[in-house]
């Protein structure tokens, strides 16, 4: 959905601005879904080979983690769906508006931190431990990065501009 033009949104009623956001926020949550959806097949496929039986403690507890991590994405990503669900014709949409985004804000943080284990994990079995740990926080910084701190600056810089 395209955003309308700046004078139109200065016209737009509280509740077609309302119906607007959430619209808005369930198009990035099937974005952020699919992501996460396909790093939990991944990683519950991971148990199911041959190599898995050859990890050592520490690679098997970064498993779960992420895997734990993970699954708690996928659960703020699809709590909308119920959420919206629940609150359905109870002239609550600005609250679920708020709840979704929120929803939405911590579960990319979660899934942040899912493929940053994730990334220990293979990294680790790769080059046997040497750098993994760097490589992660890098992977962990670069997401954070471009998922939260440009979007942060360039809000700053917006609003300082007026």
């Amino acid at each position: 959905m395209t955003k309308p033009p700046a004078g139109d949104r200065q016209r737009e009623s509280p509740m077609r601005r309302t119906d607007r956001r959430y619209s808005e926020l369930l198009q990035e949550l099937r974005v952020a879904q699919t992501g996460v959806q396909v790093l939990l097949a991944c990683l519950l496929a991971l148990a199911f080979t041959p190599r898995f039986a050859y990890l050592t403690g520490f690679e098997r507890g970064v498993y779960g983690v992420s895997l734990l991590l993970g699954a708690a994405s996928a659960a703020m990503l699809i709590a909308p769906v119920p959420c919206h669900r629940m609150l359905f014709q109870r002239r609550l949409k600005r609250q679920l508006v708020a709840a979704t985004a929120r929803f939405m804000v911590y579960g990319l943080l979660l899934l942040l931190l899912s493929v940053g284990a994730a990334a220990l994990l293979v990294i680790d079995v790769v080059f046997d431990g040497r750098f993994a740990a760097w490589w992660a926080a890098g992977t962990m910084g670069w997401f954070g990065a471009w998922w939260y701190v440009v979007p942060m600056c360039n809000n700053r810089r917006r609003s300082r501009l007026g």
